[in-house]
């Protein structure tokens, strides 16, 4: 998969809201990604914390076979989980008090590979991080919480229309 240099203003292609009125819905809605993950895909996930940012991955890893435990790696910043032939990395990037942390990190050959890379606080790398398939915001609504979700690309497509149909 490949996906333009220019990433500073990526262009919507599919966008969509939906009501997640509990942590079950949070991960299910994560579960229901799955099936639209192929490699090189790039999902970011933002949202103030305890939004549901790695609840909704634990549900996809979960739906994809992932049987460890999923946490967030804010002290590791990366966590990898293989399944099938899928290499899926997991990122927080929190603790991010700088861009240049990013840089000083190393972590740019992991988006350009056809590992499946998963971001909360993506915002926290700047420009440093190309552009995503899907960028998910997740915003507290009452006891549940909204979700938009927008789809970058034709990859990002097709995840969302999975999670949409499924």
């Amino acid at each position: 998969m490949t996906h333009p240099q220019d990433h500073s203003h990526p262009q919507v292609r599919a966008h969509w809201t939906a009501y997640l009125p509990d942590e079950g819905a949070t991960a299910g809605f994560g579960a229901k990604l799955a099936g639209g993950i192929g490699p090189g895909v790039r999902i970011y996930l933002r949202g103030d914390l305890g939004s549901g940012k790695t609840t909704l991955i634990r549900g996809l890893l979960r739906a994809l076979g992932v049987k460890d435990t999923v946490k967030s790696p804010s002290y590791a910043l990366v966590e990898l989980y293989v399944v099938s032939r899928l290499n899926l990395y997991h990122f927080d990037f929190y603790r991010f008090l700088d861009v240049k942390e990013f840089e000083d990190a190393g972590l740019a050959g992991y988006f350009h590979g056809t590992g499946v890379c998963l971001v909360e606080w993506p915002e926290r790398a700047g420009d440093a991080l190309p552009r995503p398939d899907l960028d998910l915001t997740l915003a507290y609504a009452g006891s549940g919480r909204e979700i938009s979700v927008k789809a970058h690309s034709a990859a990002g497509e097709r995840c969302l229309a999975k999670a949409k149909n499924a």
